[in-house]
């Protein structure tokens, strides 16, 4: 009943046209009312997940400054003049195309990101015209509320932005209900495919699981490319979808890469996540942390070498580096999403691609060379959405085209390409009577 109540509200047509009209005043008074409770979000950031406060403040932060963007962007989201006379049946008429809402598009948001994965999807959504109703992983649900009563007292009218607390059967409800026309989800490619099934023929943008390889080739700098990856593989605990997580070593660096990426690994400081200097802070659960040392005995059992193991204090898991895991390994088929690292020695460029490639995930991928033949290359033949060149696969920037191939979802983000995936294209034709 509740959550009925919440979509018809958020289904009004007029309260849509407002928000179009309005959506640049709107966007700077939700940016400011954001900015207000940025001590309250890196409270609830902390405590709730787990997240090291400097990661958490700069999370906080990154808010606005997308709201900002969206809204900078909308302008630029046009449609097109069409030339209906280039065929001899449509002599004298013409068309245009503009971009409409769905309507209400249900956003499933996960743990690891709760400010900026849900940011990320109710600003394009609620730019271009439409109602949201938001699903918060449980342990982000306080700053969801936190976000949604900023967004009210921006002047947002009720019905426009709305939270539904809830787990699995809440999430699977709501992308079902008939009055939602179109669903933006973050989350496992399990989750993925239970609530594409749950929601049947309708717009589905989906992020969803990740095994992301980092190849270094033998021209690379391998200082540069081992620290780097060092913060992809480690910081947030490992618990982002494009934490870096194999990486793939061309033979005659090997050894190299490997002494100079464990101590990488042991610069960074773990503990007590409200510390301002720590790097890696505690998993969301003891569960997750159990899980990933099973991974890596998993792997060790099947003959990988333990590089560097995990030291364990409760739900805090320092970085673990594997060595030579084999191809049945969990860690080489499975997402890990915890602060473990399997390195893999090959030897040459086109062997790193495959195996890379071999993995049924392709969110976003790195390579470090020196090399623009190699650059190139790589970027043909990598299977991903995205690729970074001499940065690791963590990078990420709000302006480019962001998902997945294969099981690693469909559709896009980042702000132009999320405003376009949750509008859609409205034709109209007309022929001149004189």
């Amino acid at each position: 009943g509740g959550l009925r109540v919440l979509l018809v509200a958020g289904n009004l047509v007029a309260e849509q046209t407002w928000l179009r009209q309005q959506v640049a005043a709107v966007a700077q008074g939700i940016e400011e009312a954001i900015d207000k409770i940025e001590a309250e979000l890196v409270r609830s950031l902390i405590r709730d997940i787990g997240k090291p406060r400097r990661a958490a403040t700069f999370e906080a932060k990154r808010a606005g400054a997308f709201i900002r963007a969206c809204a900078a962007q909308l302008p630029h989201i046009n449609g097109e003049v069409l030339p209906l006379d280039t065929a001899p049946t449509g002599a004298g008429r013409f068309g245009f195309t503009t971009r409409i809402p769905y309507g209400v598009v249900a956003a499933i948001t996960p743990f690891n990101g709760p400010v900026n994965l849900l940011v990320q999807k109710i600003a394009p959504a609620m730019a271009v015209g439409n109602a949201v109703v938001v699903k918060p992983s449980p342990p982000g649900t306080e700053v969801a509320l936190l976000i949604a009563e900023a967004v009210k007292k921006a002047g947002v009218p009720d019905g426009l932005f709305n939270v539904v607390p809830g787990g699995r059967q809440t999430a699977q409800l709501l992308v079902a209900h008939p009055l939602v026309a179109a669903i933006t989800a973050t989350g496992s490619t399990a989750m993925g495919n239970e609530l594409a099934r749950a929601a049947g023929a309708k717009k589905f943008v989906a992020e969803l699981g990740s095994n992301a390889a980092n190849i270094v080739c033998a021209d690379a700098d391998l200082a540069d490319a081992a620290t780097r990856i060092a913060g992809a593989g480690f910081e947030a605990s490992g618990q982002q979808c494009i934490s870096a997580q194999r990486v793939i070593v061309e033979r005659a660096v090997y050894e190299k890469f490997l002494e100079l990426f464990v101590a990488a690994a042991n610069k960074l400081k773990v503990g007590n996540p409200d510390d301002a200097a720590i790097d890696v802070g505690p998993m969301v659960s003891r569960d997750a942390a159990d899980r990933v040392e099973a991974m890596v005995a998993d792997a060790v059992a099947k003959g990988a070498k333990l590089v560097r193991k995990p030291e364990r204090d409760g739900c805090i898991l320092g970085p673990a580096i594997v060595a030579d895991a084999p191809p049945n390994a969990r860690l080489m088929g499975e997402e890990a999403f915890g602060p473990v690292v399997v390195v893999q020695p090959v030897d040459s460029v086109d062997a790193a691609i495959a195996l890379a490639n071999s993995s049924e995930f392709g969110l976003q991928g790195a390579c470090f060379t020196r090399s623009l033949e190699t650059a190139f290359k790589v970027s043909r033949q990598l299977r991903v959405g995205s690729l970074w060149i001499n940065d690791a696969s963590r990078f990420r920037l709000d302006m480019y085209p962001f998902g997945g191939v294969g099981s690693s979802g469909f559709g896009r983000e980042g702000v132009r390409y999320a405003m376009e995936e949750l509008s859609q294209w409205k034709f109209t034709g007309m022929r001149v009577v004189l």
